[in-house]
């Protein structure tokens, strides 16, 4: 099979999966679940498949449909998009196992829908990664978005389903108010709207203007939660906790980072882009948005509150690297989406088990609870470590990064936000690890209980311990990153 073979594939397994889970599901949960895990893993062996080929410098493309002349639903192999798709794909085998045991451990309805429409979000995600032009690009975010509102609404009841509606409202709105315009701008402007090595502006948008589409992509770009766009985030934590883990680690948040990186990298220019004075005020929004989230988390008293406004501030990181310009930062930005990824999931696993065995959801709840669920709880302090950026934890890595190009560049802005996110991690993160492992249990009469079930346990010990491996092998990630560099610069 050649590689453009391998692209259309890519959005085709995902959507043969859902057709499968569809009538499986109407046999047993078993077979369903089965198809899941067996289209999971026909999904991560194909994408994983194109990374030889794309290191030995291949880019291979594939167009699906010309729509008009200039414009056509078309897909093309590169770095950043390989390293998005490598990481999805990878971690919907991870997130399925989980499910099972969240979904059955706390006796959900309707579970077929809810593998159903995760199958269609990951379809969307493939869109998004391999989009060699902006018109494809925005057709599967937007699929992304519509997708994954049935699983945000999944439990049904009217507080859930107004949430949800704040989701969907919140990312419709940017998307088509500010992200759709910015889009047509770019193709009058300069003619067309593919993803081209040092952007395709230059020469066509200068100045104020410059710095005003610019904010239209960003702030149209809900998905990556720069306030003041962000509240669709806390909002969605109303939903299951694959949910959440899809939200934060696996797609969601993810495609809306990638594509702010995407656009900067591709259609603006990095230095066509940072040389306009105008163009300056992202740092600053990226800054402002990393330190505020993480005191508004520092507030919070529901768990996955807390992790959502943690996921804000985290987010904001790659957008901060992308304003450094610096290669060092750069190398940071790609590694923090794998390391963000990998600690997330797992404190977002971590707080679904927790929910699952024993049904507790507030921080003063969870005292003592490590002796209950010492690998629930060891996996959770993995995480936290990881978000904090404390060694050997991939958060630690990309912090270091991040920061190396902070100080090549003097951007005093940027060293001071990454300290200050640092000490406010570690404020919020640290008074939860040391109350579940030494604090006193409150007895309340709660039930007695102990581990989650245990493919919710092998998922989130198998993503901590990923969290720990990717501070020693995280050459393949650099390299690709390299590649990507060289052809930009």
């Amino acid at each position: 099979m050649s590689a453009s073979d391998s692209i259309w594939l890519a959005l085709l397994l995902p959507l043969l999966g859902a057709v499968g889970i569809l009538l499986a599901g109407r046999i047993g949960p078993n077979l369903r679940e089965s198809v899941t895990l067996v289209t999971a893993g026909a999904l991560a062996w194909n994408v994983w498949g194109l990374i030889p080929a794309l290191m030995a410098g291949e880019r291979p493309e594939f167009t699906l449909l010309q729509v008009v002349p200039g414009i056509e639903i078309a897909f093309k192999i590169e770095p950043l998009g390989m390293l998005f798709a490598a990481l999805a794909s990878g971690l919907w085998i991870v997130n399925s196992i989980y499910s099972i045991g969240y979904m059955r451990g706390n006796n959900e309805k309707n579970q077929t829908r809810f593998y159903i429409f995760f199958a269609l979000s990951l379809a969307a995600t493939m869109g998004i990664a391999f989009a060699s032009n902006l018109f494809t690009l925005f057709l599967f975010y937007e699929a992304l978005t519509l997708s994954t509102y049935p699983l945000v609404a999944h439990k049904g009841d009217r507080d859930t389903v107004n949430s949800a509606r704040v989701y969907l409202g919140i990312l419709l709105t940017t998307s088509i108010g500010l992200l759709l315009p910015a889009i047509i701008w770019t193709y009058l402007a300069a003619g067309g709207g593919e993803f081209t090595a040092g952007g395709i502006l230059e020469g066509k948008v200068e100045g104020p203007a410059l710095g005003l589409l610019l904010g239209m992509f960003v702030f149209g770009i809900g998905k990556a939660a720069v306030m003041p766009v962000h509240r669709w985030l806390p909002a969605a934590m109303v939903a299951p906790t694959p949910v959440s883990a899809l939200l934060h680690a696996v797609a969601v948040v993810k495609a809306g980072v990638f594509s702010v990186t995407k656009i900067i990298i591709y259609i603006f220019g990095v230095e066509h882009l940072f040389s306009t004075p105008s163009s300056a005020w992202l740092l600053y929004a990226a800054a402002f948005t990393i330190v505020v989230a993480s005191l508004v988390a520092l507030r919070q008293q529901n768990l996955k509150r807390l992790l959502a406004y943690s996921t804000v501030a985290q987010l904001s990181y790659v957008v901060l690297a992308a304003a450094v310009l610096k290669p060092l930062a750069e190398i940071g930005a790609s590694i923090h989406i794998v390391a963000h990824a990998f600690g997330k999931i797992t404190l977002f696993f971590a707080a679904g088990a927790i929910y699952v065995a024993s049904k507790k959801t507030e921080l003063s709840q969870l005292a003592g609870i490590g002796r209950r669920m010492p690998w629930t709880m060891t996996a959770f302090t993995i995480g936290a470590l990881s978000m904090i950026g404390v060694p050997p934890t991939g958060g630690f890595v990309s912090k270091w990064y991040i920061l190396a190009g902070a100080f090549e560049s003097d951007n005093y802005v940027a060293i001071f936000t990454i300290i200050a996110s640092t000490v406010l991690n570690a404020a919020y993160f640290l008074p939860i690890i040391f109350a579940a492992w030494f604090g006193k249990e409150a007895m309340d009469g709660g039930k007695e209980h102990g581990e989650a079930p245990w493919p919710a346990v092998l998922a989130l010990t198998f993503t901590a311990a990923l969290t720990i491996l990717f501070f020693l092998f995280n050459g393949p990630v650099i390299e690709l990153e390299r590649q990507l560099l060289g052809a930009v610069s």
